[in-house]
């Protein structure tokens, strides 16, 4: 029966309508006889004849005792039917009988005396099969011992969704005892738990009778006033044995150790995740930007809301980084996620800012002390401390900052800056886990930080002494319009040793030169200054290309195994030509109006340093108009195509031969030189013009 079928109450009344009758008795089989004063059998029910065999008609009539009993008990059933007769008062007990079939099965009897109106006196026997009542007893114990003496909570609401009956640990989650639940609905015994979704959830089992399963609730009962607790309950529909609706059976067990301990787990998975990510994405460069930002990337949002990568103005420079209790701090911004332009992003130094935070500021006390600095709640007064002004302590507040923490990021002994977090969204404030988890990404990405800071520094050096050592602007010469570039490599590798030049010479003539040091850093710099000085020396001498390259070539031998690539070529406008000689390096591109771009045919040579092998000059005319490229391998070899390729692209490149020289340095080199290209790139060009 659904729950819309079952009889309707109101109030504390009987329900109205019609009951269909309980099963319990049908589980029993329960047979009903009536003997008269002689012991015979005047009333026989249908469940006597089922359980004894004999149908009405063979059993009217008859002596029970002698129907039913074995011979060997009919003095003793004859004693006890007359005492029941005598005395009024009722037996009962098991008693073996007889099947119709011949076979024995013990019964439980329950007899008493009746008397009607007319004074007459009959015997009543009610009886069942015991094995079906021993059974049923046990059910009812053993389910009665188990609820009352589970932990779970265990109880039993109407189909009004009232309270029948709970046990005893259902008591204990309530606070309540069982008395002040009977009647009243869980909303009203438990007023702050959850159990709407509980109540809806019951209506929803009596209608269809499908279990609900380990739901959660959540709240707070007057066993434990001031904590949360977490449950999960399991609703049942219940029947009796002819299917009518009882009402519904609840379970309640307090999950929240277990809800706490997962919670827990999965807190510490997730650190573990981050401190992977970090490990995988904080330093694959050695940028220092990049990195900051790496590690802000990898904080947002599994640790905080808003994160900022602030590193000392000292560190960043190269100097001792220490602060006295009175010192302001000079951070420059590297990095700052998200970048959403909320309040408290607007509130943060913006990337390449350098601001100075007073002494009194919590960033401050971090990056001097070397400690975290953590406000799990943050207040009004708290705010100035955090920001840097005024004005973004207003923008922090409006933004609904909640929580702050500073950790140091600190590398061999040396604090550099700090990773500076708050959360805005996110409503759990910063607790020790938060702690130790930024701690570890500071510590890991500190040492990236530095890496990056040092290379940094080191590359700056190497790139101030290579622009230093190259020429800022080509001389005018005679009959040549010249233009040029110098790109240092990408932020994954060292400075190189890539140089041009461009030496006047005696009669208008003009040399023309370009040249790559192998290998990086300041010592590949410090030789390509020596090489351009040898070669502007040995320029003024007039000598002969080829000649030239073979004094550059001893010259070269002698730095430290040191070896480079050249091309040297002289400009003559009165000859219209240019002598040129190539030690191992790139042929030059001729441009010619009309004409095709082409790579000059010359005989490649050997690098310098190599020695004992000599250079040839290849003589080639360049009329007025013409131009000469000269590069570096940088900019044609990627790791991703082959040489001849790019060498035609460069070719492709160079179709217009009208076109400003400056322009077409810069289109080269934006379009042929990629960013993260691991060598530098040096670009000459020169184009011939009329003489006055």
């Amino acid at each position: 029966m659904s729950a819309a079928e079952a009889p309707v109450a109101e109030g504390d009344g009987p329900a109205r309508g019609a009951m269909r009758p309980g099963g319990l008795l049908d589980v029993l089989g329960v047979a009903s006889v009536v003997l008269d004063t002689d012991g015979r059998i005047v009333l026989w029910s249908p469940q006597a004849e089922e359980l004894f065999g004999y149908t009405a008609q063979e059993a009217l009539g008859e002596f029970a005792a002698r129907l039913m009993v074995h011979e060997r008990h009919l003095d003793l059933v004859g004693t006890l039917f007359a005492d029941v007769m005598r005395t009024g008062q009722s037996w009962a007990g098991g008693f073996p009988i007889r099947h119709k079939d011949g076979s024995t099965r013990v019964v439980e009897f329950r007899n008493m005396r009746l008397l009607d109106d007319r004074g007459e006196v009959y015997a009543l026997g009610l009886a069942a099969d015991q094995s079906t009542v021993r059974r049923l007893e046990q059910d009812v114990a053993l389910s009665e011992r188990m609820v009352k003496q589970a932990p779970i909570g265990y109880g039993v609401l109407d189909i009004r969704l009232r309270f029948v009956s709970v046990n005893p640990a259902l008591e204990r989650i309530s606070g309540l005892p069982a008395a002040e639940h009977v009647g009243r609905t869980p909303r009203e015994v438990l007023p702050l738990v959850e159990t709407e979704a509980l109540e809806a959830a019951a209506r929803r089992v009596l209608e269809t009778g499908t279990p609900s399963i380990d739901d959660t609730l959540v709240g707070r009962t007057s066993a434990d006033p001031d904590q949360d607790h977490i449950w999960s309950h399991s609703l049942y529909r219940l029947e009796d044995a002819m299917g009518n609706v009882l009402g519904v059976a609840v379970s309640l067990a307090d999950i929240t150790e277990q809800y706490r301990a997962s919670v827990e787990a999965e807190r510490a998975r997730r650190r573990l995740a981050v401190i992977a990510d970090a490990s995988a994405r904080i330093g694959t460069t050695l940028e220092l930007d990049r990195t900051a930002c790496e590690l802000a990337e990898v904080a947002v949002p599994e640790l905080a809301d808003v994160v900022a990568v602030d590193l000392l103005e000292a560190v960043v420079e190269g100097r001792p980084s220490t602060l006295g209790p009175s010192e302001s701090a000079m951070l420059r911004a590297f990095a700052l996620r998200p970048e959403d332009g909320s309040d408290a992003v607007r509130a943060a130094d913006p990337p390449g800012h350098m601001a100075r935070y007073a002494p009194d500021r919590l960033v401050t006390e971090c990056v001097r002390s070397g400690e975290a600095v953590l406000v799990p709640q943050v207040k009004d007064e708290d705010l100035p401390r955090i920001a840097r002004s005024p004005e973004a302590a207003v923008l922090l507040g409006r933004a609904g900052l909640h929580s702050y923490l500073a950790v140091p990021l600190i590398a061999r002994g040396e604090v550099l800056g700090a990773l500076d977090l708050k959360r805005t969204r996110n409503p759990a404030p910063f607790d020790e886990d938060d702690l130790l988890l930024a701690r570890e990404l500071a510590s890991r990405a500190a040492v990236q930080i530095d890496n990056a800071r040092w290379y940094q520094n080191a590359r700056n050096t190497a790139l101030t002494l290579q622009r230093s050592l190259l020429p800022s602007h080509p001389p005018v010469t005679t009959g040549l319009e010249v233009a040029s570039r110098y790109q240092p490599a990408g932020a994954t590798s060292e400075v190189g040793g890539d140089w041009f030049d461009v030496i006047p010479l005696e009669g208008g003539r003009t040399a023309l030169v370009v040249g790559d040091v192998m290998g990086s850093g300041i010592s590949a710099a410090a030789t390509m200054g020596r090489l351009r000085t040898a070669t502007t020396t040995l320029a003024s001498l007039e000598l002969d290309p080829a000649l030239l390259l073979e004094h550059l070539d001893k010259t070269t031998s002698a730095l430290d195994h040191s070896i480079a690539t050249c091309v040297y070529a002289v400009h003559d406008p009165h000859l219209r030509q240019c002598r040129i000689a190539n030690a191992g390096h790139l042929p030059p591109v001729r441009v010619r109006p009309g004409r095709p771009p082409e790579l000059l045919d010359l005989p490649t040579g050997v690098p310098l340093g190599v020695g004992g092998v000599g250079f040839t000059t290849v003589t080639v005319d360049f009329e007025p108009g013409d131009e000469l490229v000269f590069y570096t391998d940088g900019l044609v070899e990627t790791r991703r195509h082959s040489l001849d390729e790019r060498l035609d692209l460069l070719l492709s490149l160079l179709d217009d031969p009208e076109r400003p020289l400056e322009e077409v340095c810069d289109f080269l080199l934006r379009t042929l030189h990629h960013p993260d290209n691991h060598d530098d790139v040096a670009l000459l060009i020169a184009r011939a013009q009329q003489l006055p």
